[in-house]
């Protein structure tokens, strides 16, 4: 007597079936996890950079003008690219931008070797009492930025500094608020108030290269500074590229230290920055087109800039790749 076995395509089409649909409401479990995660950060995105960079474009499109021959209320007309033009041509904001520019070029070298100098000591072992000597130099980090700007106004200030009335029992005069000083007094605090803090960013960077890698070294002969500038260096220079972007966006800002200094010494304006030259064109002049007009300047500026530091990073890693 001869057996049929039973058809093997419907349980094996019910399975696919099953498989699919298990697969589907994984996918979409997935995405909502991540949406749900995700809208926060979507959210604050849209209210806090969004919202206001639009409400800015919208502003520099319009400006207040008075009718007839100025009698009359003001009236909200759109002018198109005219606050730009404005902006662009004005010779005090072209100063404020070669003034940023400098202050950059002195501030972000400084800035980016000095903290990094510091962590390659500290993860050298060289320094004993390593953590406390972290928490000293990260501790003017804490110090918030007008209170920073306004201790360091009062060692600067001649009948008040006692550093000022020190040099000068040493017969060594010295204006820290001179024509040529004043911006590197400004580089100075900023350095006081950040250079702890990017320190630990680098230092956190060391300690993710393998030991194996250093420890290869010292046995090929590389003494501590070859393994330093050679070996460790290259290693975090994700992080080196990181902390110089972020230095060079919050350097286009310069804002507070020059607002407050100014109160001492002539040699800063009230448009000394790009900040500087929006801020008086908002609450002084009450231009809120051209300030609008000079902060989208200002954004696009720094977008290409900190686009252009990522491209040139990507292609040297691209290089590296390639070489290896």
């Amino acid at each position: 007597m001869t057996t049929t076995a039973p058809p093997a395509t419907a349980p094996s089409t019910a399975s696919l079936v099953g498989t699919t649909r298990k697969h589907a409401t994984k996918r979409r479990g997935e995405r909502f996890a991540r949406g749900v995660l995700m809208g926060p950060f979507f959210a604050l995105f849209v209210v806090v950079f969004l919202i206001p960079v639009g409400t800015a474009l919208w502003l520099s499109f319009f400006a207040e003008d008075r009718p007839g021959l100025g009698f009359g209320p003001d009236r909200t007309v759109f002018v198109g690219l005219r606050s730009y033009f404005a902006v662009l041509s004005d010779p005090t904001f072209l100063s404020s931008l070669g003034t940023v520019v400098s202050y950059c070029l002195l501030y972000i070298p400084l800035m980016v070797v000095g903290a990094l100098a510091l962590a390659l000591l500290l993860d050298s072992g060289v320094v004993r009492l390593r953590a406390w000597a972290q928490l000293g130099l990260f501790m003017p980090h804490a110090v918030p930025g007008i209170i920073a700007a306004i201790i360091w106004l009062y060692l600067y200030t001649p009948g008040l500094s006692p550093v000022v009335d020190l040099l000068g029992k040493a017969n060594i005069t010295v204006d820290f608020l001179g024509v040529h000083t004043v911006l590197p007094a400004i580089v100075n605090i900023s350095l006081w108030s950040n250079l702890g803090y990017n320190m630990v960013i680098f230092y956190a960077a060391l300690q993710a290269v393998p030991r194996e890698v250093i420890e290869a070294s010292v046995v090929d002969g590389a003494g501590p500074m070859r393994t330093a500038l050679s070996v460790k260096a290259p290693l975090v220079r994700s992080a080196i590229v990181t902390v110089a972007m972020f230095t060079l966006i919050w350097a286009l800002q310069l804002f507070t230290e020059p607002v407050l200094l100014s109160q001492s010494t002539p040699m800063i304006s009230a448009r000394f920055s790009p900040s500087m030259y929006i801020f008086d064109a908002a609450f002084t002049r009450n231009n809120y087109g051209l300030a609008a007009a000079a902060s989208v300047i200002l954004l696009i500026c720094t977008i290409a800039l900190s686009y252009g530091i990522t491209r040139w990073s990507n292609r040297t890693d691209r290089r590296q790749e390639i070489a290896r």
